[in-house]
């Protein structure tokens, strides 16, 4: 791929997601996880954005972030978060996994969202305000290049936006350059089979649809292994399209040999650009 063709993926992928918050912001939905003529037409789509959350989870947000749910899985119901921890959401969007994150980790806890995408930057900020969150955050940047510390996270989630990235390996390094050793991966993604080439998974939908750009589950293992993690489970939970699922992806950090969790000295954390 060029530097040309993976810059206008990139600004189709932004504005794509610029058009839904400012489509939520319109009172209107979102739109469907990740956008027509993709993985929410067919057999998945009873299974995209908010319809992955309990009715108990919506009940704790505010409308507008649940109508900018965009998703194909609930990280969250998966990431096993526990109170102080801190939790980092790859392409937080309109912040729905962020709050929910937030809520886990409670008032010890931090909750950051990641996102390219001023429009749902602002989106994001609006709805933790809502729901009187304070210990969410919200920064803009890539998930290319991660603006927080090394070693400073315990969990890493996403929802849905990894298969959109121009180069996955360094979202994959940067997933391991951020989490403390010991900390995890818990990320909901559209993964394809191994059978399925790269050409066969552009016939099936577009980039920007979360399609063309989806890694095989053996591409997956393989990443997120080169990256230094350990641990890794990537597990089918639905079908979108022929040979594409949304899936489950865990892994782990390794822990540093010798130390233990509660000798490694604290990594302050960047907070600008938060909701407060």
């Amino acid at each position: 791929m060029t530097t040309v063709d993976a810059e206008s993926l990139r600004e189709q992928v932004r504005e794509r997601y610029a058009a839904a918050a400012r489509a939520v912001d319109d009172g209107k939905d979102g739109g469907c996880g990740c956008g027509g003529g993709s993985c929410c037409e067919g057999p998945g789509e009873e299974v995209a954005g908010e319809e992955l959350y309990g009715a108990e989870q919506l009940r704790e947000l505010p409308e507008a972030a649940v109508l900018a749910s965009l998703g194909c899985g609930n990280p969250t119901a998966v990431a096993e978060l526990r109170e102080g921890e801190t939790v980092l959401d790859l392409g937080s969007g309109g912040g729905i996994d962020v709050l929910l994150s937030a809520r886990r980790v409670g008032g010890t806890g931090v909750a950051y969202g990641l996102d390219m995408t001023e429009e749902m930057l602002a989106l994001a900020r609006r709805n933790a305000a809502r729901a009187g969150v304070t210990n969410a955050h919200f920064l803009k940047g890539q998930i290319e290049a991660v603006p927080l510390p090394a070693d400073s996270v315990d969990v890493v989630i996403s929802n849905c936006v990894i298969n959109l990235s121009i180069d996955k390996a360094a979202v994959l390094a940067e997933i391991a350059r951020v989490l403390k050793p010991g900390g995890r991966v818990g990320i909901s993604d559209v993964v394809a089979e191994d059978r399925l080439s790269p050409a066969d998974r552009a016939e099936r939908g577009s980039y920007v649809g979360c399609i063309a750009g989806a890694l095989s589950a053996s591409e997956y293992e393989a990443g997120l292994e080169a990256a230094g993690l350990t641990d890794i489970e990537v597990g089918f939970t639905h079908e979108f399209a022929d040979g594409l699922h949304g899936a489950i992806v865990k892994a782990r950090k390794p822990e540093e040999a010798g130390v233990s969790p509660l000798e490694r000295p604290a990594v302050p954390l960047a907070r600008s650009g938060s909701c407060c």
